[in-house]
């Protein structure tokens, strides 16, 4: 349903779908696939707020795009130390992630291209967020897709984006989890095979038809 949406939108033709890492990789794939779009991966890190690491006091994403939560470091007096930390630490899980999953292959370049952000879902938007910084200024256009979400996040993230395609904006929305029949963690084996298939698609929609392989 998200990848029937997301088609429906213009000037998708050199689009690049960017799954956020990992639980946004396996519905990325999947509008990748619907759009006839390249897919490649953005690695984002959730900074937790010192014991709730559940709660997003920002995130970071690949690039060194960082998004910060003013009122959730006030609520739990985050030092700059410990924030300093916080992203040091998250930072080497995202340049682990990044080398593991990418297996050699070089980033897609988005400049001048239309970048579609896919994740699971939106909760806070943090991760979002931060996603959107990494690509503005170098996308042609910035189109935010989910297949469920908060709608105050939805319309926050609206004034960020070009676009926001959310299957689903539930009321209320309690948790992402709960419109999932199997929400379990995205392991890195599934990203990896997902990436590799997205490329061999790729490479098989670039050979003519009828040469030799």
């Amino acid at each position: 349903m998200l990848g029937e949406l997301v088609a429906e939108l213009p000037d998708l033709a050199d689009g690049v779908v960017l799954g956020l890492v990992r639980g946004g990789v396996p519905v990325a794939f999947e509008v990748a696939e619907a759009c006839s779009l390249a897919l490649d991966i953005l690695v984002v890190r959730k900074l937790g707020a010192p014991g709730a690491e559940e709660l997003a006091m920002g995130a970071i994403a690949s690039g060194g795009a960082i998004v910060l939560n003013d009122d959730v470091l006030r609520r739990f007096h985050v030092t700059e130390k410990k924030l300093e930390d916080v992203i040091e630490r998250e930072r080497k899980e995202m340049d682990r992630r990044e080398n593991l999953y990418r297996e050699g292959r070089a980033p897609l370049e988005i400049a001048g291209r239309t970048a579609v952000l896919v994740d699971d879902g939106l909760a806070t938007g943090a991760s979002m967020r931060a996603a959107i910084r990494a690509v503005n200024g170098r996308a042609r256009q910035v189109i935010v897709a989910v297949p469920v979400g908060a709608r105050s996040t939805c319309e926050d993230l609206a004034q960020d984006a070009d676009h926001v395609i959310c299957a689903l904006i539930p009321e209320p929305m309690d948790a992402v989890s709960l419109f999932y029949v199997e929400f379990g963690p995205t392991s890195d084996e599934e990203v990896k095979s997902l990436m590799s298939q997205a490329s061999k698609n790729s490479s098989q929609s670039r050979t003519p038809s009828g040469s030799e392989r």
